[in-house]
């Protein structure tokens, strides 16, 4: 026996002894993975977990889950008169939640017409190709997740889920969608972003339900007029793709957000009559100018975003938009200022790198919003004007008069900023309450308590502004207000918040910025429906990446001007963040020039870091 012979024989001997890691799926092994422990709880509760499991093919066994195999059936005796194991066969649930999320199925088979009870079907992060049109026999399906896969059309009798009130299908390869999507009319909610869509089909302007509508990512070069028809549409993100012309928005009456970045818009959207609209973002745009009378129509902007555009000069009558929060001008032909942009009274964050200023200092920009428009306002008076600012303006108790009902009731608002207030009449709240009134704004007065009339309105209020007085703490019943959607706290003397807040459930927009907390409170870490968090100019120490990463929905998040001394490198992967601010801290990673270029190069940089730090651990 040669050499080579003689080890051959016991390598081959203990190959055969090693089980693979990875080994193919197949059939058989998918349906190992629906064991009976699994059928049992299915059975009992009406949901099925199959997710993330590496499954080529869902096990036959889902399709008949009501049906008893020949094993069961052998016990059927013994289980007619006697509870088995906690579970009685006459007690099964039908199956109304199927979870198949994060596998490699390339295809549904046209079985699962047999879930005539299913009601949410997540299918998203598989490899399917096609849908089976026995699909639209489960009418009871009111949410349908198809997000992150293959597919290149579906099938005409899809659009008979007449049902559905959520629809997912993200990712994938659509090249069109019928016009028989206007069937649908129960939709609420409808993704159809990263696809290859050239056009929205006119029958979308049928979904009168419809609440978002996000087609982003695409190739849209227009957007049917049949839009304006969703009267109850509160979202529309058409970003990221390739429209010029817009038709008129203004029956869009209930539109809060509207995204219509990167695209190629030349002059501002025609928005009047969106008295909701709340944030428009149009950065990354070919706007050379604004026009005067389309500003008009923006009065109720907090939000607006023109970084990345072609504008040379902003008009005076940019203070119209006088609950403007939050402005972005980076990086525009901009050379000047109007002074006037310094009385804005509710401005917190003004951008404005990557302009050619000749009257406006490098260093004052970068001492950041507070500085430049203290800078404007200086400016307009030496120039001779009349003061139109607020600083110095006081009202004496004989001046002060309450609004009464019926003033309130025409705007839906108590409106008492900048009164030199230091106590609110209950009674006050209590005409508010007989007016309905949703929006109280107690800004810019000498309040150190928050009013005890407020709890009056604690379960009707949605827009609340407490900034700009001396209140070292808020009482626990300001976390109770179970519709606030927003709350402004900047500018006051606060450290805390009571922990009543993380049941502000539907709070969108949070400002706690000029206070003195050091770190975040934890409370704001439950807050599900966070949009927007606004916390600079603090004493923040750290960041919180294990907290941040609660809030999946938050896209704007400002911790300028605090003592932040480290960035996780983990932030990078809130890649739902479309606005970073991190100026003005004592960290030196990452650099001025990577801040300077915006919040997508930001979290670019500090994903890269990631592995780094895990290699040198």
């Amino acid at each position: 026996m040669s050499t080579i012979d003689r080890y051959r024989k016991p390598l081959n001997s203990r190959l055969k002894r090693i089980n693979p890691i990875f080994q193919l799926q197949d059939q058989e092994s998918d349906s190992k993975e629906l064991s009976s422990h699994l059928i049992k709880l299915a059975r009992k509760s009406g949901q099925l977990n199959l997710s993330g499991r590496g499954l080529l093919t869902v096990p036959k066994k889902v399709w008949q889950l009501e049906e008893l195999d020949e094993s069961e059936v052998r016990l059927l005796d013994i289980r007619m008169d006697r509870d088995v194991d906690g579970e009685r066969w006459w007690e099964h649930e039908p199956l109304s939640w199927l979870d198949l999320s994060s596998n490699c199925i390339t295809e549904l088979s046209p079985e699962i017409k047999n879930l005539a009870s299913l009601s949410v079907l997540n299918m998203q992060n598989n490899n399917l190709e096609r849908i089976p049109a026995e699909l639209a026999l489960l009418k009871n399906l009111t949410r349908l997740n198809l997000n992150h896969n293959k597919l290149v059309c579906l099938p005409a009798s899809f659009f008979k889920l007449c049902e559905l009130r959520a629809l997912q299908l993200s990712h994938n390869q659509l090249q069109e969608v019928s016009d028989d999507i206007g069937d649908l009319v129960m939709l609420e909610n409808l993704d159809l972003s990263h696809n290859c869509l050239s056009n929205l089909p006119p029958g979308i302007g049928f979904l009168t339900r419809l609440t978002q509508l996000d087609a982003s990512n695409n190739k849209l070069m227009e957007i049917p007029p049949d839009l304006v028809s969703l009267r109850v549409l509160h979202k529309l993100d058409v970003s990221d793709n390739q429209i010029s012309v817009l038709p008129p928005l203004g029956d869009l009456r209930k539109l809060e957000l509207l995204f219509l970045q990167h695209n190629q818009l030349v002059t501002l959207p025609n928005v009047t009559g969106c008295v909701a609209l709340k944030e428009m973002h149009l950065a990354e745009n070919c706007i050379k100018e604004l026009d005067v009378d389309l500003l008009e129509g923006l009065s109720h902007l907090r939000v607006l975003t023109l970084r990345d555009n072609e504008i040379s000069s902003i008009p005076d009558e940019i203070t119209t938009l006088h609950l403007l929060v939050r402005l972005d001008l980076s990086n525009n032909n901009l050379t000047s200022l109007p002074d006037t942009l310094g009385f804005l009274p509710h401005l917190q964050s003004l951008q404005l790198e990557g302009n050619a200023f000749r009257n406006l200092r490098r260093d004052i920009i970068q001492c950041g919003t507070s500085r430049i428009l203290k800078f404007l306002r200086e400016r307009y008076k030496g120039e001779g004007n009349v003061n139109i600012g607020y600083e110095n303006t006081t009202v004496s108790k004989a001046d002060v008069k309450f609004p009464d009902r019926f003033m309130m009731r025409n705007v839906r608002a108590l409106g008492l900023a900048m009164q030199d207030l230091t106590e609110i009449p209950d009674s006050v709240f209590q005409e508010a309450l007989e007016a309905e009134v949703t929006t109280v704004d107690l800004s810019k007065n000498k309040l150190k308590q928050v009013p005890d009339g407020l709890k009056i309105l604690i379960n009707r209020i949605t827009d609340l502004n407490l900034s700009c007085n001396a209140f070292t703490s808020l009482p626990l019943e300001v976390g109770l207000c179970q519709n606030l959607q927003y709350l402004d706290l900047q500018k006051n003397l606060l450290e805390d918040l009571p922990q009543s807040f993380e049941c502000l459930t539907k709070l969108r927009e949070l400002v706690l910025a000029f206070n003195r907390f050091s770190e975040i409170p934890e409370c704001v870490y439950k807050l599900v429906s966070l949009e927007i968090l606004i916390a600079r100019d603090n004493r923040l120490t750290s960041v919180n990446i294990n907290g941040f990463t609660q809030l999946r929905r938050l896209a704007t998040l400002d911790l300028a001007n605090n003592d932040i001394s480290h960035i996780p490198p983990e932030l990078g992967n809130l890649t739902q963040l479309k606005s970073l601010e991190l100026t003005g801290n004592s960290f030196r990673q990452p650099r001025h020039a990577i801040l300077t270029k915006g919040t997508a190069s930001v979290l670019s940089y500090l994903r890269d870091r990631i592995p780094q730090q895990q290699h040198q651990k």
